[in-house]
């Protein structure tokens, strides 16, 4: 009989297996610094964020001091054509009064010539 023998282990480095050892490295090491980018900028966007909002509602405050301000501007401009309008009634209530005093006037000036007219027919 003859007798068949075990194969013997050998112990050697196969270059795919080399290939494929170092390239599940590399994703591993590029997979830790991709998740590094990614939290650090996550850190920083969020403090972006922050400052944004801040930003924001500080614009949303001054965005409502300017309403008022136009609130309050729109009613010194209606106030403003109110007075206008009151005062051209006053102006022309004016120009009435003038009209009247100058036919007072002229009807006692009438008067008094009319008056001094008979006194000197009279003497």
């Amino acid at each position: 009989m003859t007798s068949v023998r075990a194969p013997a282990w050998k112990w050697e480095w196969n270059l795919n297996t080399v290939v494929i050892l170092i390239g599940f490295a590399g994703g591993l090491v590029a997979w830790g610094a991709t998740w590094e980018r990614l939290s650090s900028g996550q850190d920083s966007h969020a403090a972006s964020i922050d400052r944004l909002d801040k930003r924001l509602t500080a614009a949303e405050v001054s965005l409502r001091q300017i309403d008022n301000h136009e609130l309050r501007i729109s009613a010194v401009e209606k106030q403003a054509a109110e007075a206008a309008t009151s005062m051209k009634a006053v102006e022309s209530t004016l120009n009435n009064l003038s009209s009247d005093m100058r036919l007072v006037r002229e009807i006692l000036q009438r008067l008094e010539d009319g008056g001094r007219q008979g006194s000197q027919l009279r003497r």
